[in-house]
């Protein structure tokens, strides 16, 4: 392993990167400051990253592995009742922003209970489909869109939607049509198919 030690002043950053590992997802000034964004990739697409307690293995799929997440067993309840397991195990590429059950926990109370009912159904699909983005979109690509963007990337999700991507500090910040922020807290988790990017909050399409 070889380590680079990159410093520099304020609009830049401290990354260690290895053979199959880098430390941060993506790095850089906050949008609204006219500075370039650095960034660092996560690692390797071969890398093994544990997610809810469970290997996220590159070689399986977004729903094999996410099944096995405890920390998004609500997600995984929701993509089945959506019927949207087989499009997920699809070969893709896709791009999921994926909120854990405590982003779900933090929807006002019934909410989750309400988008799970049989009658919901197309609410439900259009709520789950608002978090997937088709291509491959990992920390490399998405900090190249954001410098592009002059601070913000916009993706067009699966549902049609927009989500629209850009720095707070250190932090990726995903921004729903309704203007909350969701936080990616783990990135670069490398399926067959795609890519998750773990969020703390659920995204929510506009209308």
């Amino acid at each position: 392993m070889q380590r680079h030690l990159l410093a520099a002043c304020a609009a830049t950053l401290l990354a260690s990167a290895t053979a199959s590992f880098a430390q941060d997802f993506v790095t850089g000034t906050h949008a609204d400051v006219n500075i370039p964004v650095t960034r660092a990739t996560m690692g390797a697409s071969g890398a093994t990253k544990m997610v809810g307690g469970a290997p996220m293995y590159p070689g399986k799929d977004i729903i094999d592995n996410a099944m096995h997440s405890r920390d998004h067993t609500t997600l995984v309840a929701a993509v089945k009742a959506a019927g949207l397991v087989d499009t997920l195990k699809g070969s893709g590429p896709f791009t999921v922003f994926a909120p854990t059950n405590t982003a779900f926990s933090m929807l006002p109370a019934g909410t989750v209970d309400m988008l799970l009912k049989a009658e919901n159904k197309a609410m439900l699909t259009q709520v789950l489909t608002y978090h997937v983005v088709p291509g491959r979109i990992d920390a490399a690509v998405l900090a190249d869109q954001i410098r592009a963007g002059g601070g913000h990337a916009m993706l067009k999700t699966a549902s049609g939607g927009m989500l629209t991507a850009a720095m707070r500090g250190k932090d990726v910040v995903i921004w729903d049509a309704k203007g909350n922020a969701a936080v990616v807290t783990t990135a670069d988790v490398y399926q067959s198919n795609g890519v998750i990017h773990v969020v703390d909050k659920v995204l929510m399409p506009g209308g």
